[in-house]
């Protein structure tokens, strides 16, 4: 879910924008957006926290998205300068390796019962 509403933010943004605007920015932009769409959801129905603080949640799902999120800024110019690729498929490559290590940072860290920040 994460990924799709990345995907499509940065997309968006990438036509709206076109070359006016570099893509890192809108890739940042996205990230910021998504993460504030998608951690309700993560945090509802995904992993079912209840009775933690929401800003202390917030916060550690906050901390691992930006992890994430340098990864994203210094691997994407890699794919798209050096390698070639097009913008979204760079954002693509990058999008397959993180969902399996987020998950289990979020699994252990940010949403664990009873622990503490």
């Amino acid at each position: 879910m994460t990924a799709a509403v990345h995907c499509a933010l940065l997309g968006l943004g990438l036509l709206a924008a076109g070359d006016s605007v570099p893509y890192l920015f809108l890739v940042v932009v996205s990230h910021c957006v998504t993460v504030a769409i998608v951690y309700p959801w993560y945090r509802l129905v995904v992993f079912r926290v209840s009775g933690d603080s929401w800003l202390r949640g917030y916060t550690r799902f906050y901390a691992v998205g930006l992890s994430f999120l340098g990864t994203s800024a210094a691997g994407i110019p890699i794919l798209v300068e050096f390698a070639g690729l097009p913008i979204m498929v760079a954002q693509g490559v990058m999008i397959v390796l993180s969902p399996p290590l987020s998950y289990l940072v979020h699994r252990t860290w940010t949403f664990r019962h009873g622990g503490r920040l």
